[in-house]
């Protein structure tokens, strides 16, 4: 990508970025009463910063696919959360044991081990109980809304499905399992990256296509192309966790080698990981430039992620 579109696109996604920050903080609980301080707790770990990369994945495949009116907002917000949550878990030190996060202590450090666990409970129930207020939204124009009711009722399925044990929950079994483990195959490797990594994203884009209305066979090229997104962005994570730095990530790097973890790199070397990055990329890409709406910020983020290095 040239030197130009990669700074265009950059200003785009911070843009962006802030416009869905303004969105997902006027959903979080009020910080008061007496459980005021888990909430203070959500807000410290959502409001960290972060690319959010899967509520913008959302509401660009919703505007892709024809989306109008705020349904899709409720949604994204709760992404923000599940996601959220399973980085205030994976900090603690039971499971990957980090000091920052976003160049921020992390949450467990801040209000302690226990309290954590409670933001990271808390932010799940709570993605859910903001998704629900989705069919507050559902009344736009000339769609009817049963057509709505049941689009929104599709949309909380799958976002529980990924989110779970055949889901995000999933892969993070599999990878603290192949913590121990030293003949972790590419197969299972793969099956952990399209779970905990990848299951996210997919709902993210499937969530934004059937809020739209889109096809069933629409939904399904969503979830493959986001599928995709979320394997190469993980390979890319694994890159950056050997050639990055804790400055410009922002968290600690060597964490995979320190936990003695397999990753793709591990496995094929730097060379081979850096080429499935793009091959799954490029596949993405094709898939996005297939669909009949203007899929061109899809694109450019898509192609955006390859070149990263945070």
């Amino acid at each position: 990508m040239e030197a130009v579109n990669r700074s265009d696109i950059e200003k785009q996604i911070n843009q962006k970025a802030r416009e869905i920050e303004q969105i997902i903080t006027k959903y979080l609980p009020k910080e008061e009463g007496y459980q005021k301080t888990v909430i203070e707790a959500m807000h410290y770990s959502v409001l960290a910063g972060g690319k959010r990369l899967r509520p913008m994945l959302m509401q660009e495949t919703y505007r892709m696919c024809g989306g109008r009116g705020s349904v899709v907002e409720p949604f994204m917000a709760a992404m923000e959360m599940i996601h959220t949550y399973s980085l205030v878990h994976d900090d603690l030190p039971a499971m990957d044991n980090d000091e920052y996060r976003r160049g921020r202590k992390t949450t467990h450090i801040v209000y302690g081990e226990g309290m954590a666990v409670l933001a990271g409970d808390a932010l799940l129930n709570y993605a859910f109980e903001t998704a629900m207020k989705a069919f507050d939204s559902c009344k736009v124009d000339d769609i009817p809304l049963t057509e709505r009711y049941m689009a929104v009722a599709q949309a909380l399925s799958v976002l529980a499905k990924k989110a779970g044990i055949y889901g995000m929950i999933g892969g993070q079994t599999a990878d603290i399992e192949a913590e121990n483990s030293e003949a972790v195959n590419e197969e299972q490797l793969l099956f952990i990256h399209k779970h905990k990594t990848a299951a996210l994203i997919e709902a993210s884009m499937m969530v934004g296509a059937i809020l739209a209305g889109a096809s069933e066979e629409t939904v399904k090229q969503m979830e493959k192309c986001a599928g995709n997104i979320g394997i190469a962005f993980q390979i890319q994570d694994d890159i950056l966790d050997i050639t990055g730095d804790t400055q410009t990530l922002g968290k600690a790097v060597g964490s995979d080698e320190k936990n003695h973890k397999q990753t793709y790199v591990t496995l094929r070397g730097m060379e081979q990981a850096a080429k499935e990055v793009e091959a799954l990329s490029k596949e993405a890409v094709s898939i996005l430039k297939n669909c009949t709406g203007d899929s061109t910020f899809l694109e450019n983020l898509t192609e955006y992620l390859i070149d990263r290095n945070k």
